[in-house]
């Protein structure tokens, strides 16, 4: 009698979820560690299948920009909606929202996408292209907020320059009320 051994049922995966296996190779190991074979056994699949749905590795990588950013731009524009007059309350959850502990797997991808753009001119032009339209968003609130256009600005760049700097740091040594010194900055900035 002739013993069949189970074979592992193929895993089908579509472009998207290649995309988001390397965003997450990316925000672990950078641009660099993002190689076809990793991904594909971390995955669960063949080579084979990444060639049927990317021309090689340059697409890959064109694909995973362009998958951030139109998450970042779409999740910004989200963030920076407010009716006329919950500008400031808009500001302040833009502030609270990129500033938090919790965003901790969305800081090291866009530190990782950030790094990348340092050697690549693809990736330095996608985070030119979503930085703009961080700033756009957020000078658009200050300027509803009555600001002249040259604070706006330089706010919106103050906002930015806040919430990316202390996602990086660990304030917690420096003081024990973190949330408050968080709150205070923040209300520095919207208002």
């Amino acid at each position: 009698m002739e013993t069949k051994t189970a074979k592992r049922p193929r895993t089908m995966l579509d472009r998207e979820a290649w995309i988001k296996g390397a965003i997450a190779i990316l925000a672990e190991h950078g641009a660099e560690g993002l190689r076809v074979e990793i991904l594909a056994k971390r995955l669960g699949v063949t080579k084979g299948s990444f060639y049927w749905h990317f021309k090689g590795r340059r697409d890959l990588f064109d694909a995973v920009l362009e998958f951030w950013k139109e998450g970042r731009i779409r999740d910004i524009r989200k963030q920076t909606q407010a009716e006329p007059g919950g500008e400031v309350a808009a500001l302040l959850h833009t502030i609270e929202v990129y500033a938090s502990a919790r965003n901790r797997k969305g800081i090291s991808i866009e530190a990782a996408v950030r790094d990348w753009a340092r050697r690549d001119a693809q990736a330095i032009a996608v985070v030119e292209e979503v930085d703009a339209e961080r700033l756009i968003c957020s000078c658009r609130l200050f300027l509803a907020c009555g600001l002249d256009p040259e604070e706006a600005q330089a706010r919106s760049v103050m906002l930015y320059a806040y919430v990316f700097g202390v996602s990086l740091m660990h304030c917690g040594r420096f003081t024990a009320d973190l949330a408050s010194l968080k709150a205070w900055i923040a209300e520095r900035i919207a208002r």
